[in-house]
């Protein structure tokens, strides 16, 4: 496949095109065909987009953090918190208000909610700190590639096209659901998308690059929900008021780096040899003990009752994506059952998952369609290199949104576009 010899520059420290054509080809995407675009006054057109001299800007906003970087890299050049801060006084709110923690006085805005945008102030914000402060770039010669929550509400993408038009004034968007962009990373268009981030976990039926949103189910319990467990756990095994202020960020890396997914969690938990113990020194002449809070901490992904949820777990979820789908589309999306976000990195994750898809597919009469996972090492920025991939293909180039179309049609335009 052979990259688009229009998009040229970028910065000067990234790499040239041809380099990411040929990691192109060894993933084996497929071509993606220029779609027939409609304006809203009914003539259908294809529109593409002319050269803009610059090669796209990449961004994977999501709950917890957000990801950002250049279009034809492996990686990104910045992963940033999602939360801003801003002085109490010049955003008053109430102690426990939705989205803001009050500290020092300074309050903490989380733009994004269970992978949903709930202020649009703070994630203007994000995006200026992402491209200006974090990039270097000038947002007004850059188009940029964005990707969208599959359950986000539709409203929510014309939201964000104002924001790029209008507050950032970039030449041209694209938006993309985080599941077809997770299959993108691995070369394909079509198959199951099952992401667990930082604040939701989604299971999204992909075919032919086209959402299937019917099919679609989510789970609010995800990284950081599990990160609030963690304390709770510790903070019941250990009453030392020294864990109660461990800061949010020291419970993140014990999370990640002591904590694994049981294969047997009740037989686990019943037996403490099986507990496999660890201790940290934190400072201050303060340790820490974990023994079954290491896989217990996971579990509600598994197990959402553990928290008093009575949302299905993810295993769960995963089958009744598959099962709303075609029964001709089955196989061919059963066989590429693509992992994707920080959360699924959990030692034992993918194979606890394999275990529970099989045992529902036995239980409901599939026994002989068996799911088969997909799950790469670096999956946790699998959506931002999807993006990366398919931004940089000479076909995609017809795939824009440009900003003349915007100020023809208005941001209803991004449904017809981006559908």
């Amino acid at each position: 496949m052979k990259q688009s010899q229009e998009l040229k520059g970028g910065p000067s420290s990234s790499p040239g095109e041809a380099g990411f054509s040929r990691r192109g080809r060894s993933f084996g995407l497929k071509s993606v065909a220029g779609p027939k675009v409609a304006s809203l006054s009914g003539s259908r057109r294809v529109r593409r987009l002319p050269s803009l001299g610059r090669v796209a800007v990449v961004v994977d906003q999501g709950s917890g953090f957000t990801k950002a970087g250049f279009a034809g890299e492996e990686q990104p050049r910045l992963v940033l918190k999602s939360s801003n801060l801003v002085p109490s006084w010049d955003r008053p709110v109430l102690p426990g208000a939705p989205g803001c923690e009050l500290a020092g006085g300074v309050a903490r805005a989380h733009p994004i909610k269970h992978g949903v945008v709930v202020d649009w102030e703070a994630l203007e914000r994000l995006w200026e700190r992402l491209l200006v402060g974090g990039l270097r770039v000038c947002p007004e010669q850059w188009p940029v590639l964005v990707s969208d929550s599959p359950s986000a509400p539709p409203a929510g993408r014309e939201r964000v096209a104002e924001l790029l038009f209008e507050a950032l004034a970039v030449p041209a968007c694209h938006m993309a659901s985080t599941a077809l962009l997770a299959l993108c990373s691995v070369g394909e268009f079509s198959g199951l998308g099952l992401e667990a981030g930082a604040g939701v976990c989604h299971a999204t039926p992909i075919y032919a690059g086209h959402s299937w949103h019917e099919a679609t189910f989510r789970l609010d319990v995800a990284g950081s929900t599990l990160s609030r467990y963690l304390r709770d756990l510790l903070v019941a095994a250990c009453p030392d008021q020294r864990l109660h202020a461990l800061p949010r960020k020291v419970i993140t890396q014990l999370k990640k780096r002591c904590c694994y997914v049981s294969l047997d969690f009740e037989g686990d938990l019943r037996n403490p040899a099986r507990h496999h113990p660890v201790s940290f020194y934190l400072g201050s002449g303060c340790s820490v003990c974990l023994s079954s809070e290491r896989f217990r901490c996971p579990e509600p992904i598994f197990q959402p009752g553990l928290l008093g949820q009575a949302e299905p777990e993810l295993p769960t979820l995963a089958f009744r994506s598959l099962q709303r789908m075609p029964t001709t589309l089955w196989t061919r999306l059963a066989n590429t059952v693509v992992l994707a976000g920080g959360s699924t990195l959990f030692p034992g994750f993918t194979e606890r998952l394999e275990m529970e898809l099989e045992a529902q597919c036995r239980r409901h009469g599939y026994g002989a369609r068996q799911p088969r996972l997909v799950a790469k090492p670096g999956r946790d920025t699998a959506v931002w290199t999807g993006g990366s991939m398919v931004a940089s293909l000479r076909s995609f180039q017809c795939h824009w949104m440009t900003r003349a179309m915007y100020q023809e049609c208005g941001s209803r335009l991004v449904h017809e576009v981006f559908n």
